[in-house]
């Protein structure tokens, strides 16, 4: 039996379940083929020159690695030609990136974090792209990337569909367009994403969690409460054993909880309050969180589910909690009981 390709599972998914349009799927199929070459500038590493930092900073104020600026760079071109697009917005950038008046212009709104955990490239551990894909409202002016900004405002319910690349033993490519979460592993023989699972699922329990525990002297009273229930184990509350792992890097972590099940906490604390959070709604919480829920999980603030969150500015930063269902639930509860 032929094995599905990425290209085919989209033609099925506009054919027969009429889930997708031909534009989306050019769209998902473009960004794919963009990962593929940052995935072989990665492989490179130190005989490609692209390690070390690039000298600049992002709109954040953070260093940008050379991957960085390569990864932001392949992404744009690969996709500002096709027509399938109406403008793009990346977390390396301040403002949208408008589509130039030469090529055609599509209905989707693009955004992406081009290489999230980049400050591991240098030590060879596993990061990855994030993508978000909107439609963009009608009558939006996108006559100035000040003006398309306005478009891209919009609640994580409306993404017509997400996902995130994997840089790690394999590439993987986990893609959800509101049918379950599928995931892909590129087939470097013949250049193709070949699907290696459907219908991905997050266990509703779990004996893991992720979160970054040197910042445990600034959190707030129900992640302190929380977290010092799963490391007391067997002799605490919850009368078992937890283990704690922390890539540092979300795709990577994400991909753990996709995989295996557990919860992953970027909280809010004392450090990153005056921001909202540490974590990027458009380019990181809210793809993963509509991934999570597709897959059987739950993605909150503490407070609110992620995707019902209004954007007010496109680099906005929010708390970020997600994962196996019943701890998500589990911890948010402490935090409505704490109000």
């Amino acid at each position: 039996m032929a094995r599905m390709t990425l290209s085919r599972y989209l033609i099925e998914q506009q054919r027969e379940k009429g889930i997708i349009t031909a534009d989306l799927k050019l769209l998902i199929e473009v960004v794919s083929r963009a990962c593929k070459a940052i995935s072989i500038a990665i492989g490179k590493g130190g005989l490609g020159g692209i390690l070390g930092e690039a000298g600049s900073d992002n709109v954040q104020g953070e260093a940008q690695k050379k991957l960085d600026v390569l990864s932001n760079e392949i992404l744009l071109e690969a996709n500002e030609w096709g027509g399938h697009l109406a403008a793009m917005a990346s977390e390396e950038m301040d403002l949208p990136h408008t589509i130039p008046h030469r090529y055609p212009q599509g209905e989707y709104l693009l955004l992406f974090d081009p290489l999230d955990g980049s400050s591991n490239i240098d030590v060879n551990v596993s990061v990855g792209t994030i993508f978000s894909v909107l439609k963009c409202p009608e009558g939006a002016d996108l006559s100035t990337p000040r003006g398309a900004e306005q478009a891209f405002l919009q609640p994580g319910t409306e993404q017509v569909a997400a996902g995130y690349t994997v840089y790690g033993p394999t590439t993987l490519l986990v893609l959800t367009v509101g049918d379950g979460v599928v995931v892909f592993t590129l087939d470097r023989e013949v250049g193709a994403f070949v699907l290696t699972q459907e219908n991905a699922r997050i266990p509703a329990e779990t004996k893991e969690f992720a979160i970054n525990m040197s910042n445990r002297r600034h959190w707030e009273v129900p992640v302190q409460r929380y977290i010092d229930e799963l490391v007391l184990g067997k002799e605490g509350p919850r009368g078992k054993d937890f283990n704690m792992r922390w890539v540092a890097s979300m795709v990577a972590d994400v991909h753990r909880i996709m995989t295996r099940g557990g919860i992953f906490l970027y909280p809010i604390d004392a450090k990153t309050r005056d921001k909202g959070g540490k974590l990027r709604l458009m380019y990181e919480a809210n793809p993963m969180a509509f991934l999570v829920e597709q897959a059987g999980g739950a993605a909150t603030t503490g407070k609110q589910r992620i995707l019902e969150l209004k954007p007010e500015k496109l680099h906005q930063r929010v708390p970020v909690i997600l994962g196996s269902k019943q701890e998500v639930e589990r911890v948010t509860a402490y935090h409505g009981a704490a109000t």
